[in-house]
């Protein structure tokens, strides 16, 4: 059973709500909802990162994707002390698919958050991604002061989504790929919040 919802905020077109108790917000943008993982989720996850593009633009999942992967993935999403709170960007309400995509921000040490996000590659370049960063960014759930992010080198869409989404361009790295088995150049980012 769900949580009772309540209104938390509006911010511009984004309807912020809260679930009671302390639990992720639904952040609704005009074309989907982010909302928590159900376990529901874990079929269209595992069909769009199936998906060697979508895996290979990622660090953490594998290719090919193992049986069980995206049930586990969901159930660490969603337990109690996870690491890691992801948002399924789901566009039902307006006739799109439950699932599009997900975006996540993972907790880091001095009021900082990691931002993460694949959407499934049959959405790429609609602006869906875009939009689904710019919407948790605008939420800030997590209260940090500055937020961190990375693309892949080779992933100039994921790129231009963080730039487009004021995030700034800090330097190079590199990170290891699951799916690719080994380390990739990577273009380090990052936005400071209020």
């Amino acid at each position: 059973m769900a949580a009772p919802m309540r209104e938390d905020s509006r911010l511009g077109e984004l309807n912020v709500k809260e679930a009671v108790p302390d639990i992720q917000p639904v952040i609704e943008t005009p074309r989907f909802v982010l909302r928590p993982l159900r376990v529901s989720d874990a079929g269209l996850i595992a069909h769009y990162t199936s998906d060697r593009r979508v895996a290979e633009g990622t660090r953490a999942i594998p290719h090919p994707l193992p049986p069980g992967s995206a049930q586990g993935f969901v159930q660490r999403a969603l337990a109690p002390d996870r690491a890691e709170d992801v948002w399924a960007i789901d566009g039902s309400a307006n006739r799109l698919a439950e699932l599009l995509g997900v975006v996540s921000l993972t907790r880091m040490e001095g009021d900082q958050s990691e931002l993460g996000f694949w959407v499934g590659a049959g959405f790429w370049n609609t602006g869906f991604a875009t939009e689904a960063v710019e919407a948790l960014v605008a939420a800030n759930p997590h209260k940090a002061r500055t937020l961190f992010a990375e693309a892949f080198q080779d992933n100039p869409g994921s790129a231009r989504v963080l730039t487009n989404c004021g995030f700034v361009y800090l330097g190079d790295a590199e990170s290891w790929s699951v799916a690719r088995n080994s380390r990739v150049p990577t273009w380090t980012y990052l936005r400071k919040m209020g």
